[in-house]
């Protein structure tokens, strides 16, 4: 072993082996160190980047290191500052000290992680044989044992995790291994951060299964395809211009009552045009707090304001190579629709916080119920954005106005209840769809699913109790006088009952369907959607008395 070592003035792989090659020549040596150098480093990085996951990428370097530096352990820690812990992601050895430190979790205090951020940030290497600072021992696994090289991956201006060398008992890395171990943190850093990616998209694959799942459970379906009911009727002229719009790339601007199905159209002309294979999100302008707009729809840089920990990408980013529905677009302020008319131009953005310009390819369906033409001349709404996304206007009709669709769409929300709540099927009935053709409908075809839905459950699988359903102001069908047919009900009239009516006889109702229990999961208050103890004040006011509707003991 040479007595005497002097620091390379760039970090390799290699630097200081030819020290080791005794009876050797100069020329000779570097010859081998050259080879060396270029053999391994190349293998390195490769193995660094062809892994996917960084346990397999940690694994194959060890097994190149091994041979070359007294390695007994290769342990990649990845940092989590939001929860304030260590965890050890990557493990290049295979005996059972090393399958315990897999899994091995170290949680940090604040003043720990603020030093551990600390030193990352200084790019230092620890060693624990030439080191005595305490604080740092955190870094380290506990049950380690032997000498440990440690260092940051990452950054300057992020901490991504560690790269940990554990030595072979009873021996001491030298000052060369510590180069060696600084040419490392580059391979790893790349490693790790595609390690972190596959983690995220994992994590929002199953974010986005989970939420599918949850929808078509509380939708009472198999898939996610919509059922359009009217298509040849009520809704012939709507199909034919979203067929025609969905084969070109230009935005389109869907008006209609709240409820008419805006989101099902725009649905249907993604499926239909060339985007198909590419991501549909909808984002609810009107539902964003208006401080958090830019952030939700272009995105934030981290650290660009308070609680911005990490990047985010915006509803934009996200919709890269799909259809955003921009819902309620009217709602938005006309600051965000300075920045979203310059995406329509041109496709670029900027994240808040960001200095770089980002190009998105989207599609925008708008869809509003309000008055964008009268929002224009009022200086609510920017006039060149009107005139940007009212390429190709639809207009979808209330369902006042295509009351022929009325008896198919109450059939198919009918089938739908009775999946959704796992009752027998009953189907409306000809005086249920008298009663339900002489209602205003003012919430349109959500309004009407609502119904069908609260008739299925009051039914209980035996018919649907639709005039109950749609309360007591609804006037019953009458059979006139020598006719077999029943005469059309008054839509409104004197004897339209009030709100607190209406509301306390579907209070009572619930409280008969649920007999009188108002907590619980099976209790009214759950059935309602609301809070037990609003629900009680309610009853208060409205004077119900929830222990008639208990069963006699």
């Amino acid at each position: 072993m040479v007595a005497e070592w002097k620091k390379p003035p760039i970090p390799s792989l290699v630097v200081g082996y030819a020290m080791i090659f005794d009876g050797m020549s100069a020329v000779h040596a570097g010859k081998r160190v050259s080879e060396f150098h270029q053999l391994n480093s190349t293998e390195i990085w490769r193995e660094a980047c062809r892994h996917i996951e960084i346990a397999e990428s940690t694994q194959t370097i060890t097994g190149l290191l091994a041979p070359q530096m007294p390695v007994s352990l290769v342990l990649v820690r990845r940092v989590d500052s939001i929860h304030g812990c260590l965890e050890t992601v990557g493990v290049g050895h295979a005996d059972a000290e090393a399958a315990t430190l897999a899994a091995a979790r170290t949680d940090c205090s604040a003043a720990e992680m603020d030093r551990l951020l600390h030193w990352t940030r200084q790019g230092r290497i620890f060693h624990r044989a030439c080191q005595s600072d305490e604080e740092l021992l955190v870094l380290i696994p506990s049950g380690t044992e032997g000498d440990v090289l440690v260092g940051p991956l990452g950054n300057a201006d992020s901490a991504a995790g560690l790269l940990i060398l554990v030595a072979q008992p009873g021996v001491e890395f030298s000052p060369w291994h510590e180069s060696l171990l600084q040419s490392l943190l580059d391979p790893f850093s790349v490693a790790l951060e595609n390690d972190r990616r596959l983690r995220e998209k994992e994590a929002m694959r199953a974010a986005a299964e989970a939420d599918k799942r949850s929808l078509l459970k509380r939708l009472g379906r198999t898939d996610l395809g919509e059922t359009i009911v009217g298509t040849n009727s009520g809704l012939r002229g709507v199909m034919e211009r979203s067929e025609l719009v969905a084969r070109s790339n230009v935005h389109v601007l869907i008006l209609g009552e709240t409820g008419t199905g805006k989101e099902v159209v725009a649905r249907l002309i993604h499926a239909r045009s060339e985007r198909r294979d590419g991501p549909f999100l909808r984002v609810n302008c009107g539902a964003i707090p208006p401080e958090l707009i830019d952030s939700q729809l272009f995105g934030h840089e981290k650290g660009s304001f308070t609680g911005a920990v990490e990047t985010h990408q915006g509803w934009f980013e996200r919709a890269d190579g799909g259809t955003l529905l921009l819902d309620e677009v009217g709602e938005l302020p006309l600051a965000a629709q300075v920045r979203l008319l310059r995406i329509l131009q041109d496709g670029w953005l900027e994240r808040v916080g960001g200095h770089q310009a980002i190009h998105v390819d989207v599609r925008i369906v708008a869809a509003t119920h309000r008055d964008l033409a009268t929002m224009v001349t009022q200086g609510k709404f920017r006039e060149d954005l009107w005139y940007r996304i009212a390429v190709f206007p639809i207009l979808l009709p209330p369902l006042r106005e295509r009351r022929e669709d009325i008896a198919e769409l109450a059939q198919h929300f009918a089938e739908r209840a009775a999946t959704r709540f796992v009752l027998p099927l009953a189907l409306p009935t000809p005086e249920d769809i008298h009663l339900l053709t002489s209602y205003a409908w003012p919430g349109n075809i959500r309004e009407l699913a609502s119904v069908i839905d609260r008739a299925a459950i009051l039914g209980n699988g035996k018919r649907l109790e639709i005039a109950t359903a749609l309360g007591p102001g609804i006037p019953q069908p009458k059979e006139p006088a020598g006719t077999g047919e029943a005469a059309p009900a008054p839509l409104f009239g004197s004897t339209f009952a009030s709100l607190d009516e209406a509301m306390k006889k579907h209070i009572e109702s619930a409280l008969m369907l649920t007999r009188g229990r108002i907590e619980g999961r099976r209790g009214a208050a759950v059935l309602l959607k609301i809070n037990p103890h609003t629900l009680r004040a309610r009853m208060r006011k409205l004077k119900i008395q929830w222990d008639k509707y208990r069963p006699d003991d």
